[in-house]
C-alpha cells in the first residue's frame, strides 16, 4: 500500500473508531429520546394542550406565565406544530403572555431533547431545563410589562395544524410517529456524531478551553454566536456539546449554545418572522441572545 493510502486508511480508522465509542455511548438516549418523545405526542398532547387552554379567562397572574412555560416544554411540537396551534389558541382568547411564554419554551425544550441531554450529564440536562423554563417565564413578562394593551404576534397567516396521528389502532398509531421521528432526526444525529469525531480527531482540546473554557463573558458569547449556524437539530447537537464539554467548554457557555441554537434555527426564524413582523422579530433575536449571555455568565459563577 502506498504511503498516502496508509495515511488516508489511518486516518479513516481513528475516526471510527471515535465515531463508534460517541455512539454506543449516545445511542441508547437517542433511542429512548425517540420511544418517549413519540409516546407523548400520541398520548399525552392533547391533554397538554388542553391545560393550556384551560389557562383563557383565568386571572392567575404570573403563576400563569410559569405554567405556560411548563407545558411549553412538555409540548412535543415543533415550531411549526406550535404556531399554528398558537394561532388557535389566540382565536380562542389566550394572552399573548401566556403565548409567548408558551411558544418560546416550546421552541427550546421538548420531553425528547430532554431525554437526549440526559447523554450530558446530570448537571448539564439540569441547567438546561432551568434556563429554557426561565427563558420562557422572562418572555411572557417582558410580552405582559411592556405590550400593554396591544398585540405582540400576527397569527392570520396561520391556521391551527392537522394531527397526523389519526390511525385507530393505537399500536400502529404509535409506531408511525416513531417512525416519523426517527426519520426526522437519524441523520442529523449521525452526522453529528461524525462531526464531534472530526473535531476529536483534529481539534485540539486545548483550542476548545480557550475559545469556549473559563468564567469569561467573551467565551460564552463566542458559543451564544456559535450557535446560530451550526444548530440544525437537537438529537444531532448532543454529541457534539458532549465532546467540546470534554475539551474543555465550559457548562456556561453549553447553556449559552442549548438557548441560541434552538431558538434562532433557520426554520423556526422563517415561521417567526411572519408572526412577528420585522421590527418585532429584532426584538427577538436581541433577547435571545442577551438572556442566553446572561444565563452562561450566571452558570459559570454557579458551577
Amino acid at each position: 500500500m502506498e504511503p498516502a493510502m496508509e495515511a488516508l486508511h489511518r486516518e479513516f480508522i481513528y475516526i471510527w473508531y471515535y465515531f463508534s465509542v460517541q455512539f454506543e455511548q449516545i445511542f441508547g438516549y437517542w433511542v429512548l429520546g425517540m420511544a418517549l418523545g413519540s409516546a407523548v405526542s400520541v398520548f399525552a398532547k392533547d391533554y397538554i394542550h388542553r391545560a393550556f387552554a384551560s389557562l383563557k379567562g383565568k386571572k392567575a397572574g404570573g403563576f400563569g406565565i410559569i405554567a405556560a412555560s411548563v407545558l411549553g416544554i412538555a409540548s412535543p411540537l415543533c415550531m411549526y406544530g406550535t404556531i399554528p396551534l398558537a394561532a388557535s389558541f389566540s382565536k380562542s382568547g389566550i394572552k399573548d403572555d401566556y403565548l409567548a411564554a408558551f411558544m418560546m419554551s416550546s421552541i427550546l425544550l421538548n420531553p425528547q431533547l430532554i431525554v437526549y441531554s440526559a447523554a450530558l450529564g446530570g448537571a448539564v440536562m439540569a441547567v438546561r431545563i432551568v434556563s429554557c423554563f426561565l427563558c420562557g417565564v422572562s418572555a411572557g413578562l417582558m410580552i405582559r410589562i411592556f405590550c400593554k394593551g396591544s398585540a405582540f404576534f400576527d397569527f392570520h397567516s396561520f391556521a391551527e395544524p392537522e394531527s397526523r396521528d389519526t390511525d385507530p389502532r393505537i399500536l400502529m398509531r404509535y409506531l408511525k410517529n416513531l417512525g416519523r421521528n426517527v426519520r426526522a432526526t437519524g441523520g442529523y444525529f449521525l452526522i453529528g456524531i461524525l462531526l464531534s469525531a472530526l473535531f476529536q480527531r483534529y481539534v485540539p482540546a486545548d483550542m476548545m478551553t480557550a475559545l469556549f473554557g473559563g468564567n469569561e463573558a467573551l467565551g460564552v458569547l463566542m458559543a451564544a454566536t456559535v450557535g446560530v449556524p451550526l444548530y440544525a437539530c437537537g438529537g444531532g447537537t448532543i454529541p457534539l456539546l458532549q465532546q467540546w464539554l470534554w475539551n474543555g467548554m465550559s457548562v456556561g457557555s453549553a447553556a449559552s449554545f442549548m438557548l441560541t441554537g434552538p431558538a434562532t434555527k433557520i426554520t423556526n426564524l422563517g415561521a417567526l418572522k411572519i408572526v412577528l413582523g420585522v421590527r418585532r422579530f429584532i426584538v427577538y433575536l436581541a433577547y435571545v441572545m442577551l438572556f442566553s449571555l446572561i444565563t452562561g455568565i450566571i452558570v459559570n459563577l454557579i458551577l
